[in-house]
């Protein structure tokens, strides 16, 4: 195995496994759904949501043949993305890539599962006795997205010092 991808598997195994757990302990163990919406701080609440969809709910539907072409595309998604960090040459680009991966494989462990991906994170504000929401997401969804950001800012870094030893 390439060192450089060791970072990568690693990232993907520990997300995978850290999203799974905290969703399972908020369904099953703190039983989010019936304790419905949890303030945590002023900012931040749980709140049990099951997405249908996409990325921010896009495509929504509850439609078993919709589930299964929509877990399709993303097992077919994290092929590509597994070749392409097997390919990778730095380590931020492999970490990112397993970041993404594992948050991909939770999320549709979710889909398989439960016919939709828990989602429980939402990020609020309060302007002129206006509430301001955020879109409920989860531990796989922030590692997405942590993982695209890994991957722009190795795409910005000098050619020669992102490369791996």
């Amino acid at each position: 195995m390439k060192p450089v991808l060791r970072p990568g598997l690693i990232a993907a195994l520990i997300t995978l496994v850290l999203d799974q757990a905290l969703k399972l302990w908020l369904v099953y163990g703190y039983e989010l759904g019936k304790r419905g919406m949890v303030a945590i701080t002023p900012f931040f609440d749980l709140v049990l949501a099951w997405n249908t969809g996409i990325s921010y709910g896009w495509f929504q539907s509850e439609n078993a043949f919709a589930q299964t072409i929509l877990l399709v595309i993303k097992a077919g998604a994290i092929v590509l993305l597994a070749i392409w960090m097997a390919r990778s040459q730095t380590v931020v680009a492999t970490t990112g890539l397993g970041l993404i991966i594992g948050g991909a494989i939770g999320n549709a462990i979710d889909r398989f599962l439960h016919g939709a991906v828990v989602d429980f994170a939402l990020f609020h504000a309060q302007f002129g006795g206006q509430r301001y929401n955020w879109y409920v997401f989860n531990l796989a969804d922030a590692a997405i997205v942590a993982g695209v950001l890994a991957l722009l800012y190795d795409s910005f870094r000098a050619p020669d010092a992102a490369k791996a030893p």
